[in-house]
């Protein structure tokens, strides 16, 4: 199993957003449909063995697992009207039970904090970050759970919640990544068992 954790540090906690303003009015959630996408979709399928986590201002969580996913196509506009539905079905989210708005989606009244807690025991948990060690000399990554900010770094407080639960800091190359970009990398890290397999 791999898994993606992604702060939106912005997208609104309401449904009340265009599906026509998602750089905008919606928080760059134009941003972060690119990494759930990137997190799922492959040429001519969908990853099955994918669980993506969206951290909405720190108050939600809607989970996207690969296994049930269904009308995730690969545009921004399909995967934010997503997470719209979820969105509008936050009120059914009961203490530690989820809303469940689709197949393969649900939205948790919990946020970054105990998001990870609740993933911590899953497998290894790696922030991915410039100043991490390079994955080229990381070796085997069992269940990853890869952590990832939007548009903005993490805050102080993220920094301190990842410094208790964090397994490994990797970077992916020398260059600075979107997070999409960054997902695509890991998985090609993955697929080829650090680049040794094709």
């Amino acid at each position: 199993m791999r898994q993606f954790v992604l702060i939106g540090h912005e997208v609104p906690t309401e449904p009340d957003f265009s599906l026509d303003d998602l750089a905008g009015g919606a928080g760059r959630l134009d941003a972060l449909c690119r990494s759930i996408t990137a997190s799922f979709v492959t040429s001519h399928g969908i990853r099955t063995d994918v669980r993506t986590h969206l951290v909405v201002q720190d108050e939600l969580t809607i989970t996207f697992d690969g296994s049930d996913l269904r009308r995730l196509n690969p545009d921004e506009r399909s995967t934010a009207a997503l997470v719209r539905n979820a969105l509008e079905h936050r009120d059914e989210a009961i203490g530690a039970l989820p809303a469940e708005p689709s197949p393969g989606v649900e939205l948790y009244r919990r946020g970054f904090e105990a998001t990870l807690e609740a993933l911590a025991n899953d497998g290894t948990v790696v922030q991915l970050h410039e100043d991490g060690d390079t994955a080229a000399d990381a070796g085997g990554l069992e269940n990853p759970v890869f952590v990832l900010s939007d548009h903005r770094d993490f805050t102080d407080e993220e920094e301190a919640v990842l410094e208790n639960v964090v397994d490994r800091r990797l970077r992916l190359g020398p260059e600075l990544l979107h997070a999409d970009q960054a997902i695509t990398v890991a998985h090609h890290y993955l697929d080829t068992d650090g680049y040794e397999r094709f």
